[in-house]
């Protein structure tokens, strides 16, 4: 399909084409989460398999034959067995991803343990320290964007300090039919490869062309060289296209996953973002959702009406539908290049409006607060090559706005972040009761939010406040500054102006209080992701800190975090956007 056919098409969709379809257009019903056994141990295959998604046939990895995997339903405290058998031509691995496992237990071939090999059974067995909405995936080569994913599920010792009726998994994932080798190899051949919407050279003169006067085309003429410096452009909110399928636990929009329930009905939605390459905003229209876990941590809960999730994020969420009658959950992408959709409704064939994607979003020089800064972050030396990166090695592979206060959030004094950041904009005092107003939570009235200037509230890291107070509350003993850096042009990435190959791990003490800095020097979202620990978001929140083992550091944005390892080892540490580590965004951390 040329440019223009998919533009159209896109648009069509985009101004809710779908709802217009007759009843009972689809039949995909949602499976319930209660329907999967919990159990202590698991076989799994994994397997090159013959897929459709798009219409066409293409090949993809597989999890006992399905994309996602199966969910795998664990109890908190148990010690679990899982078996995994490679029928892949090159070795593989399963990360289980924001579990506290051994080092020998992680999946990370060439860091954590040798991998997989072709035609071999691998036996994974550690013991549950946690419980929540997490998944697993492929650690080796470029295994994880060709579909080689799946949701976990770790049920608490204790019940959860909310309560529901029903629940579901719902994984966010996209798709495209070229191999991901070769995605990567047009990704590094020509700039925005798969950006359609970047200004051409052509374009770009005819803008000065049309000017109406000299001070408008030397501005126009300032603008592009700013971002030319930065070797960005202000639309690279995302690495995909058109090209690219948007899916909700494996299926298409037009497919209607439908999650089903009853009117009055409590239901639990814990969503994973699986997707290699894109940021959503979650959304149901006219029906608020109360967010309960992040990263399968308890959380205060706090009711949106819109979430941001990164790349390897999860967040539980509670709604409550009262009316008989159907609710688009809606997912975007923050590039607004395409949706995931599903739905809600108390029977299937079911359908909602689904609202427009709006306008596709463009960065400023303001936006990134940084005009004139050199932004190559390249280091010297630097180059693309993967050569020598455990894990990632590649020779063995034949309209919305940027979401605010995500992160880069001035601090309020210890005394008001120790009472949850009362009185801040946007933050309402927190209840004696946490999780009074909510559904399933008490009789008080609810936490609130400010809506943002378009009506929506949208949830914010600095809302976020952990249900229970860390165990670790030290002051830290050392900082780890991390740069993220990279050339959207030549397509790589790096942390601290050098790729993984290059540069000597990150070092932390066993037990040791570590504050790590992020800082931004790009212009796109890293959503970060340490192995091995959880990662204590300084937000304001003191001794209530959430505990993420993922964290979005938006552009020209500093976040910082503590961390405390409990089990020594070498541990990755990336962007979670799949191919900004597979060249260079990635670090190992040793712990001693």
């Amino acid at each position: 399909m040329d440019v223009l056919k998919r533009k159209s098409l896109q648009s069509l969709v985009g101004l809710g084409a779908l709802a217009a379809l007759p009843r009972g257009w689809a039949q995909v019903r949602a499976v319930e989460l209660g329907a999967a056994p919990v159990a202590t141990s698991y076989d799994l295959t994994v397997a090159e398999t013959p897929l459709n998604i798009t219409g066409k046939p293409a090949m993809g990895i597989t999890i006992n034959g399905t994309m996602p995997g199966p969910v795998l339903r664990f109890r908190e405290g148990d010690e679990v067995v899982v078996r995994v058998t490679n029928k892949l031509r090159e070795i593989t691995g399963i990360h289980w991803h924001g579990l506290l496992v051994p080092n020998d237990q992680d999946g990370v071939p060439g860091v954590t343990f040798p991998g997989i090999q072709p035609g071999e059974t691998f036996t994974y067995r550690f013991k549950l320290r946690q419980s929540g909405t997490y998944w697993y995936h492929s650690h080796a080569a470029l295994q994880e964007a060709a579909g080689y994913f799946a949701p976990l599920i770790i049920e608490p010792a204790k019940p959860d300090p909310f309560q529901y009726d029903r629940e579901y998994v719902v994984v966010l994932s996209d798709w495209i039919d070229t191999p991901p080798p070769q995605v990567l190899a047009n990704l590094k051949k020509v700039d925005g490869y798969y950006n359609y919407r970047r200004v051409t050279t052509p374009q770009f003169f005819a803008q000065l062309r049309s000017a109406p006067d000299a001070k408008t085309r030397d501005a126009i003429w300032a603008d592009r060289m700013e971002w030319a410096k930065m070797r960005m452009d202000p639309t690279d909110y995302s690495d995909g296209g058109d090209e690219w399928t948007f899916l909700m636990h494996g299926k298409k929009p037009e497919e209607n996953w439908t999650a089903l329930f009853k009117p009055g009905e409590r239901v639990r939605l814990r969503f994973i973002n699986a997707s290699p390459m894109n940021l959503f905003d979650v959304r149901i229209p006219g029906l608020p959702m109360t967010v309960v876990q992040a990263d399968g941590q308890n959380v205060r809960p706090v009711e949106v009406d819109e979430f941001r999730i990164g790349n390897g994020e999860t967040y539980d969420v509670i709604v409550q539908p009262k009316e008989a009658k159907a609710y688009s959950i809606f997912v975007p992408t923050i590039a607004r290049i395409g949706y995931a959709r599903g739905t809600l409704a108390p029977e299937l064939g079911m359908s909602a409006p689904v609202p427009p994607l709006g306008p596709k979003p463009v960065r400023t020089m303001a936006d990134m607060g940084m005009a004139g800064m050199d932004m190559s972050g390249t280091g010297a030396g630097a180059s693309t090559d993967m050569a020598g990166m455990p894990g990632m090695d590649m020779g063995t592979t034949a309209a919305a706005p940027v979401t605010p206060g995500h992160a880069g959030m001035a601090m309020p004094p210890p005394a008001l972040a120790e009472q949850g950041m009362a009185g801040m904009p946007g933050m309402a005092a927190a209840p004696a009761d946490p999780h009074a107003g909510m559904p399933g939570m008490g009789q008080n009235p609810a936490v609130l939010v400010a809506p943002d200037p378009d009506g929506l509230r949208r949830l914010k890291y600095a809302q976020l406040r952990a249900a229970t107070p860390n165990a670790d509350d030290r002051a830290p003993e050392k900082e780890l500054l991390v740069r993220l850096t990279g050339d959207m042009t030549r397509y790589f990435w790096s942390i601290n102006g050098q790729k993984m190959s290059q540069a000597k791990p990150l070092e932390m003490g066993l037990g040791q209080r570590v504050r790590i800095k992020f800082v931004n020097e790009t212009m796109m979202e890293h959503p970060m992701h340490l192995h091995g620990v959880f990662m204590e978001l300084v937000n304001g929140n003191g001794r209530y800190a959430p505990r993420k083992h993922t964290i979005i550091v938006p552009p020209a944005q500093t976040v910082e975090l503590d961390a405390t390892y409990e089990d020594e080892g070498t541990w990755a540490f990336h962007c979670h956007l799949f191919y900004h580590a597979a060249t260079g965004m990635m670090r190992l951390v040793k712990v001693a």
